[in-house]
């Protein structure tokens, strides 16, 4: 069977993004392969799970309804939780593709990461 090794993140500054995601789940950053290598790689901290995410520098424009993304999971109150991104700085995207409110899907937002990069907040 295989399994994720790492998720790459297309991004145009690496140390911002790697700063904003480190912050936004806690994660660490993996020590660099050889000296003056600046491929950025963030990861649980031990302990932890979850998958590594590498910072692959990209120069592609961002997409608006992006084919892959990530959904982050709220500990409680999902504004709390949006509040403390927005101040990481992250930004609101004007999604317009939100469901009815129902009781089969939690509510979500859809916010931009400091590169651009939509993701959802659960």
């Amino acid at each position: 069977m295989a399994v994720i090794a790492q998720i790459s993140l297309g991004v145009q500054d690496c140390e911002r993004a790697g700063a904003f995601w480190m912050r936004a789940l806690g994660y660490v950053r993996r020590p660099p392969r050889w000296a003056g290598d600046d491929w950025i790689v963030i990861e649980p901290p031990p302990g932890v799970a979850g998958a590594p995410i590498a910072m692959d520098r990209s120069e592609t424009p961002i997409q608006e309804q992006p084919r892959i993304h990530f959904d982050i999971r709220a500990d409680g109150d999902l504004e709390a939780e949006v509040d403390r991104l927005l101040m990481l700085g992250a930004q609101r995207v004007d999604w317009p593709y939100y469901p009815e409110p129902n009781d089969r899907e939690p509510p979500f937002v859809v916010l931009a990461d400091t590169e651009g990069n939509r993701f959802c907040v659960q």
